[in-house]
């Protein structure tokens, strides 16, 4: 007999695993429709570092140049944007808490979007919004035990307000994971398969999709998604998530008060009755020491499945970076440091523990 999987509300005190009333960081979450659009960087040799950065060695950055309208790029993140901390009340708060206490200003590292990796709905259907617009596709990461793979994409130079804030200010890399579905068991194939051919032409339309909040596919099943959770719970937030935002990242060096150094940030959010994911431990540190992360554990909504049945399901969380100086910029005084002085990229170790993020084993962990 096949055990259920169930996902419990991210609340701040309840590790309940059953749902019949949701508390106050639960939403009630519908889905249905379509998403992005075709293919990019067919014919590149793939990058392995996780280290590089989208500046020359000696930190001049390497200038893309933005393309199409700036204003309507920016509506189309903060629609994103909107859904995202419509479904998640822990971000929401905590954006406000950081904005109380910094002058309402917040500049983001990144965006980040899960895939599945055939048919056409993987990395590419969502990377295009971002090329279009002059985004630079950078190095591959890979994360075999979890059958993904990802990219991540630097922004274009834009000119922009130094006080402009969230995505209004500094446009943010954007990392794009995909799950490697040809290496899933045969039955898990044929449960992504059988959603993303319902979804027709929907890889077209991503981001679409994650503007709206809604799937590309019809609602799944219960019993599909308890699958595929089973075997891959990265397969299943996807299935019944999409291409929703799947985290935002606050640049805490990017902050003015004492919440720039990130261990004081975490203090502030676990002082406020939040939940850090401790996979690997709360603060997730690069091999060089540069790049320094931590995370939210994901909240979690109701969601009505194609049986007529309305279970819990793990949402999106929020995420904090804050990348230090490279070391051929240490003596650079502080006022005179700018972000492509500092650590840019990804780290595949880092990553791979901030995944868990949306993991059964995250949500039902008590706080300490």
């Amino acid at each position: 007999m096949n055990t259920a999987v169930r996902f419990p509300s991210a609340s701040l005190s309840s590790s309940s695993v059953f749902f019949s009333n949701f508390p106050r960081n639960s939403v009630s979450m519908e889905t249905t429709i379509p998403a992005n659009l075709n293919l990019i960087g067919k014919g590149k040799t793939p990058h392995f570092s996780t280290i590089s950065a989208s500046n020359d060695r000696h930190g001049s950055p390497r200038e893309s140049t933005f393309r199409g309208g700036e204003s309507f790029f920016r509506n189309i993140l903060a629609t994103m944007e909107n859904v995202y901390l419509n479904k998640n009340p822990t971000a929401k708060s905590i954006l406000d808490l950081v904005r109380s206490v910094d002058d309402d200003r917040i500049c983001y590292d990144h965006f980040a979007f899960r895939s599945f990796g055939v048919d056409g709905h993987g990395i590419d259907s969502m990377a295009k919004l971002f090329v279009d617009f002059g985004y630079v596709q950078r190095e591959e990461l890979r994360f075999p035990a979890k059958k993904l793979k990802a990219f991540w994409f630097s922004p274009p130079n834009i000119p922009h307000s130094g006080d402009g804030t969230g995505v209004n200010g500094p446009l943010p890399r954007i990392f794009i994971s995909e799950l490697l579905v040809d290496q899933m068991s045969s039955e898990a194939q044929k449960i992504i398969r059988k959603y993303t051919k319902l979804s027709g032409n929907g890889n077209m339309h991503a981001s679409v999709a994650s503007a709206l909040g809604c799937l590309t596919w019809e609602k799944p099943s219960y019993t599909e998604f308890q699958q595929l959770a089973r075997e891959s719970e990265y397969a299943a937030w996807t299935l019944v998530n999409g291409y929703t935002v799947n985290h935002v990242t606050i640049s805490a060096h990017r902050l003015k008060s004492h919440l720039r150094k990130i261990g004081n940030l975490n203090q502030f959010i676990e002082e406020n009755g939040f939940k850090l994911n401790s996979e690997g431990g709360v603060l997730k540190v690069s091999p060089d020491g540069l790049l320094l992360q931590s995370s939210t554990v994901a909240d979690s909504a109701s969601f009505q499945f194609a049986e007529g049945i309305t279970e819990s399901i793990p949402c999106s969380y929020i995420e904090f970076a804050e990348r230090l100086v490279l070391p051929d910029f240490k003596d650079l005084p502080e006022n005179k440091v700018e972000e492509f002085h500092r650590r840019d990229g990804f780290e595949v170790g880092n990553a791979d523990k901030i995944f868990e993020s949306t993991s059964i084993d995250q949500l039902t962990r008590k706080s300490v």
